[in-house]
């Protein structure tokens, strides 16, 4: 029996919901991915951001790209310790990447590439490497990164 969600991802299968993607313009999404454009989802909470991102991901992963969806809020615990938070941001990433969409690679190269290059270029050096170990189009959308505050924050977007 389906109920009314009120926290987490919502699951059409399980609860009453609007369509996720019927809110967005789907033109101008699809547009910016193919684009290799940034995008930002702004909205209150509660509103389904997230489920939104989420039925994106499974979207984008039908129509051949190699699409992650991941949360980076727990980064956030480290303040301005832009280490403590990049290194949250790659495990997340790389955790993700393995349960979503049966990637290791990122697993198997983040530890080494943050030791050799540091916090500062650790993020950007690793997603270069995977999107040319990638066969498909990478798109990483990005949930909750405004738990990151200042060196952190600034580190992660760069």
């Amino acid at each position: 029996m389906r109920f009314f969600n009120t926290a987490g991802p919502v699951r059409p299968e399980k609860h009453y919901c609007i369509p996720a993607l019927e809110r967005l313009d789907m033109g101008e999404v699809l547009r910016l991915v193919r684009d290799e454009q940034y995008f930002v989802l702004h909205a209150p909470r509660q509103t389904g951001k997230t489920s939104v991102l989420v039925a994106l991901q499974d979207l984008l992963n039908g129509q051949g790209y190699h699409c992650l969806y991941a949360t980076v809020e727990e980064a956030g615990a480290g303040l301005e310790d832009v280490e403590r938070a990049v290194r949250t941001v790659l495990d997340s990433l790389a955790y993700e990447a393995q349960d979503a969409l049966d990637d290791p690679f990122l697993s198997g190269v983040w530890r080494g590439i943050l030791a050799e290059s540091g916090p500062d270029r650790a993020l950007g050096i690793a997603l270069q490497e995977w999107a040319k170990a990638s066969s498909k189009p990478l798109v990483l959308l990005i949930d909750e990164i405004d738990a990151l505050q200042g060196g952190s924050l600034l580190s992660v977007l760069r």
